[in-house]
């Protein structure tokens, strides 16, 4: 197949461009299933074909404490809970469920199987687990898919809501009944000036990404009356990577198809050189060290390549 759309066809086409079935190419399925991880990495690292601009809905949860030997209900919302051997605290933010709490503000770790003590209420009961929401941990959890995070939209009336003092609201308000008799010229030119007030006054929400940890750190205040609370949703713009099992078209992609080709063709070459100079029946001899240049040559020439051609721009910060 000319044309894959599979894992095993990119594999199959490679081995046809080295020469398989006319050669044997000696490398191992494990050693093949290792240099397509390795160009499918390289691609989604460097080639723009590979990624897609995305925008990521999150809720900010609060944490789940799971209880028995009590109405969860029992507890009164606000009331701090105290464990009894631990000494972790938390705070019931809503309690729905016959055996589960949602909590915030917690502090410590909880131990499964201690008692635990409503400071309000005297309610008492015993916990059986506890999951950290995103409002405790002050970080949200994206996929491993997601590369870089570009910017945060938080959607709350206290981070987005209209002021009477804003800016903005008071060009329209002024303005709207003659909106269409205004220059768009000076209109526009306004619209830049009010958006330079805004970024030197408020600047940009302070965001940190490592794609490794998959955790996005919002630094802002979390709480009632401040830029985040539980229930608010904020709107992340990142980049992701596409998942050729999904799209299969990647894996017909043309850099790919030739950079997978190199990396097994050099793993070929390591292999053979092992069996530098031995002679095979019908006087033909085994020159793994050519196969390994060679192939080391075309993966330098199609990393160059990428980087010239295919790799996004570099993002500059100015100001």
């Amino acid at each position: 197949m000319s044309s894959p759309s599979s894992r095993q066809n990119l594999i199959d086409y490679c081995l046809r461009s080295l020469g398989f079935p006319v050669l044997e190419i000696n490398v191992d399925d494990d050693q093949l299933e290792d240099r397509i991880d390795e160009a499918i990495q390289f691609y989604r690292d460097f080639h723009y074909d590979a990624v897609e601009s995305v925008y990521l809905k999150e809720q900010i949860t609060a944490s789940t404490l799971q209880i028995v030997g009590v109405n969860a209900a029992s507890f009164s919302i606000g009331e701090k809970i105290t464990g009894a051997s631990s000494g972790a605290t938390t705070f019931v933010h809503a309690a729905f469920a016959a055996n589960k709490t949602y909590t915030k503000n917690t502090s410590g770790t909880f131990t499964a199987g201690e008692t635990i003590t409503g400071a309000v209420s005297g309610t008492s009961a015993v916990v059986s687990s506890m999951t950290l929401g995103n409002f405790d941990n002050k970080y949200v959890t994206l996929n491993d898919s997601v590369l870089s995070v570009v910017r945060t939209l938080p959607l709350s009336s206290r981070s987005n809501g209209i002021s009477f003092f804003d800016a903005k609201y008071q060009l329209m308000l002024n303005n709207i009944q003659s909106l269409t008799n205004t220059d768009i010229q000076y209109y526009t030119m306004l619209k830049m000036h009010i958006n330079l007030i805004n970024d030197l006054m408020s600047g940009q929400k302070p965001i940190r990404f490592n794609r490794h940890m998959n955790r996005l750190h919002i630094d802002l205040t979390w709480g009632d009356g401040g830029d985040l609370a539980i229930g608010d949703y904020i709107i992340i713009e990142a980049f992701s990577t596409l998942d050729p099992d999904t799209y299969t078209d990647v894996y017909n992609d043309g850099f790919l198809k030739r950079y997978a080709t190199a990396l097994i063709k050099r793993q070929w070459g390591v292999n053979l050189k092992k069996f530098e100079g031995v002679q095979l029946p019908g006087g033909v001899t085994l020159n793994g060290q050519k196969i390994f240049d060679e192939a080391v040559e075309e993966i330098k020439e199609l990393r160059d390549e990428v980087k010239s051609t295919y790799e996004l721009p570099v993002d500059f910060f100015t100001g």
